[in-house]
């Protein structure tokens, strides 16, 4: 899947988070060595039962109309906390208390916070092209050095005296 199609779907549960009226909500970009298993989690709370339902109702019907369906959905009749898993994204409702106890702000720290704005609009281009550029210009570089260094062993071995006398008949 494309970055910026995924940064999308994330964007519309947030929208859908938004629209139930779940309070803070938070986007966490996981680090991919740090997590194998998916890219984002979207988390946020609900006042009650009912609210974390409809919270999770809403994300799942704006996503299945945009042709997302999620992989797992665990949680939903406790509605402690519903985990809703899409693979790249996991989107995490928890009730107040659960949301406190469980806090995986903590636990995943060292992921990126992101806002709804940053998901909007096009993920940056990262600077591995000028990075690879420089690699190949730096391999090129190499091969020119052992290309020459070759060529001046070709030439000492022709100009050595023991060259000079095979070449004579010596």
């Amino acid at each position: 899947m494309k970055k910026n199609e995924l940064r999308a779907q994330v964007a519309l549960a947030v929208r859908a988070c938004e629209e139930k009226k779940a309070t803070d909500i938070s986007i966490l970009q996981l680090d991919a060595q740090a997590s194998g298993f998916t890219d984002y989690f979207v988390l946020c709370s609900g006042a009650n039962p009912r609210q974390v339902q409809a919270i999770a109702d809403d994300i799942d019907q704006q996503l299945s109309a945009a042709g997302v369906e999620p992989k797992h959905i665990e949680g939903y009749t406790q509605a402690d906390w519903i985990l809703m898993d899409y693979v790249d994204f996991v989107v995490h409702i928890f009730s107040e208390s659960a949301r406190k106890f469980y806090d995986l702000e903590r636990l995943w720290k060292t992921a990126t916070r992101l806002q709804l704005a940053d998901l909007e609009k096009p993920e940056p281009r990262k600077a591995a092209a000028p990075a690879k550029r420089a690699a190949g210009k730096k391999a090129a570089a190499k091969s020119a050095v052992k290309r020459s260094a070759r060529k001046s062993t070709a030439v000492k071995r022709r100009n050595s005296p023991a060259s000079k006398r095979v070449r004579k008949g010596k």
